[in-house]
């Protein structure tokens, strides 16, 4: 029997749909939040703030995201989940409209829309294995990952443009028709999600302490989402919250800021396209051997103080880290339970983004105290490159993994 094509899978193709237009829009949020904080509040250490209102409850929920994602409809927790973002977005828009966008509205309206977050991450991830056959499931990865960079790229320059010409409060309503349009993709009839493969009637936290037992026991889980911690701590969170303050102090504007967000997203692109293209046998290595290069860019990214040249670094970050997370990302996919899933993929997702604020608020921090923002970036990278030789060294379980796809 012929395997049918990922591009006539009619579920698949409105997921990656809603996904990348869940992405720009989130992108849009992030980009115009952090532009409005740095230009118009004028400190640093309130933008550290802000992203930490909106990670950490994002980092609190996500686990019980994964039970929910287990327990019920996916489609139905994306729906959901898009459609109070984007209306929280249009509240933001209408706030700022009228100048009443406090720093105390950002902080209440930041972290409901990041716990928001937590739901619908686990409940996308865990819906591909669902969809697509086994074998496909590295190609979908990509290909949703890949759409979901050019919206990482797209979201960016919109924004720049939008606030360029139009302000801060015209790009918190472009966003929030994005967001929106996302949630109509999402819809749960289009996707047709079949029946919930977790039958089993438990309460949440026997949900919760089976999902973390399961994860325990795998020690190629364990090593995998130690490597997701240190990228994301040591490298791409350190200098998420770092980039704005470079375009701050070097005397940059939005479209600047556009240019380094857009840089990091073509990077992750063609990388992933890369990785959608070739079969990687040795996942595991490729995933240490990605970590190790970009934590090696990320210190050239410390020592530069010009812009473009820190654009084009932060083109070869985006490119490094997605042979990070693809190939461990994937074959987590493959070898995992399907009833478990959902637990399964928030614990990993937590890795992805649970240490970002961990990183926002030690970076702000050292700034605020008067350190340089390119010796903490350069401390960080070390560090991070110092626990990723040694995972090479003693990860033999992780770096002998090998896929059978």
């Amino acid at each position: 029997m012929e395997q049918q094509s990922l591009f006539r899978n009619r579920t698949f193709i409105f997921l990656f749909i809603g996904s990348f237009l869940a992405l720009v829009g989130f992108s849009m949020f992030f980009m115009t939040t952090t532009w409005f904080v740095i230009s118009d509040l004028n400190s640093a250490s309130s933008l550290g703030i802000i992203l930490i209102a909106i990670t950490v409850p994002r980092i609190l929920m996500m686990a019980y995201g994964g039970v929910l994602a287990d327990k019920f409809k996916k489609t139905t927790i994306m729906f959901s989940t898009s459609s109070i973002q984007g209306v929280l977005l249009v509240i933001m828009f209408f706030l700022h409209n009228a100048n009443q966008l406090t720093f105390l509205y950002l902080i209440i309206l930041g972290s409901i829309f990041g716990t928001l977050d937590a739901f619908s991450g686990p409940a996308g991830t865990s819906l591909i294995p669902k969809i697509v056959q086994k074998n496909q499931i590295k190609q979908a990865n990509a290909i949703i990952q890949g759409l979901g960079q050019i919206g990482f790229i797209i979201g960016p320059i919109i924004s720049g443009s939008v606030m360029e010409f139009g302000g801060v409060t015209t790009g918190y309503l472009v966003s929030s028709i994005i967001v929106l349009l996302s949630a109509f993709f999402m819809f749960p009839p289009f996707l047709k999600e079949g029946p919930v493969v977790n039958t089993i009637k438990q309460t949440p936290f026997k949900d919760l302490i089976e999902g973390l037992s399961y994860v325990k026991a795998s020690r190629f889980l364990i090593t995998g989402i130690l490597i997701l911690i240190t990228l994301n701590f040591f490298a791409f969170g350190a200098i998420s919250i770092a980039i704005p303050i470079l375009v701050e102090t070097y005397g940059g504007t939005p479209i600047n800021l556009s240019y380094i967000e857009a840089a990091l997203g073509v990077g992750m692109l063609i990388s992933t396209a890369v990785i959608g293209m070739i079969k990687i046998r040795r996942r595991g290595l490729t995933s240490i051997i990605g970590l190790i290069a970009t934590l090696i860019v990320a210190i050239a990214f410390s020592q530069i103080p010009n812009l473009y040249i820190l654009t084009a670094l932060a083109f070869l970050i985006g490119f490094t880290m997605t042979f990070v997370s693809i190939p461990f990302f994937t074959s987590a996919q493959e070898d995992t339970d399907p009833r478990i899933m959902g637990r399964v993929m928030s614990i990993v997702f937590l890795a992805m983004n649970g240490f970002d604020p961990l990183a926002y608020a030690s970076v702000t921090l050292l700034v605020s105290r008067g350190f340089d923002i390119q010796l903490v970036i350069l401390s960080f990278s070390i560090v991070g490159l110092v626990i990723a030789l040694s995972i090479l060294w003693r990860g033999q379980t992780f770096r002998k993994y090998k896929s059978n796809y």
